[in-house]
C-alpha cells in the first residue's frame, strides 16, 4: 500500500457520495482520475488488503438484527460445517478461531425473530449447539492510516 491508497482507504471511511457519479466525485476530491481510484480499489480487494468494500447498513434500524454466534466444531467436521452454516443466506461472514469454539460467524436477519429460528435451524442441520451471543453495546471505531 502506498501513500495514495491509504489515503483512498481513509478517505472512504468517511462515507460515500450519494450521486449520478460518486467514483468520480471521489476522485476528483483526491486529486486523481476515476479510473485509476477503480484500479487501485480493484486491486485492494484482490490483494487481499480490503476483505470488502460497500455499504453498511444499520440492520436493527430497518428493523432486522445483527447477532455473532459460534460453535464448537470437531476438527474432521470443520469443512462439513462450514458448508452448513455457509449455506444460509443470513450467515453475513464465517472465520476459524483458534478457540474453544472454534467457528465464528456473523447473522444478519431481515427481521428480529429470525435469529432463533436460523440458529434452530443450523443446530438442527449440524447437530453441533450454537452459542448466540447478540450485540449489547455498539462501538465505533475509525481507522485511519497514516498517510
Amino acid at each position: 500500500m502506498d501513500q495514495l491508497d491509504k489515503r483512498i482507504i481513509n478517505y472512504l471511511q468517511q462515507g460515500f457520495p450519494i450521486c449520478a457519479s460518486p467514483y468520480r466525485q471521489v476522485a476528483e476530491t483526491l486529486g486523481i482520475e476515476q479510473a485509476e481510484l477503480l484500479t487501485r480499489l480493484e486491486k485492494l480487494l484482490a490483494d487481499g488488503v480490503l476483505s470488502r468494500f460497500g455499504p453498511l447498513f444499520h440492520a436493527e434500524q430497518m428493523g432486522g438484527a445483527l447477532t455473532l454466534a459460534a460453535i464448537k466444531v470437531p476438527e474432521q467436521r470443520f469443512d462439513e460445517v462450514t458448508n452448513i452454516v455457509n449455506a444460509f443466506p443470513e450467515v453475513a461472514h464465517n472465520y476459524a478461531r483458534n478457540h474453544a469454539l472454534n467457528m465464528w460467524f456473523v447473522l444478519a436477519t431481515e427481521h428480529r425473530e429470525q435469529v432463533a429460528s436460523v440458529i434452530a435451524n443450523i443446530e438442527q442441520q449440524t447437530g453441533l449447539r450454537v452459542y448466540n451471543m447478540p450485540k449489547i453495546s455498539e462501538y465505533y471505531v475509525g481507522l485511519q492510516l497514516e498517510a
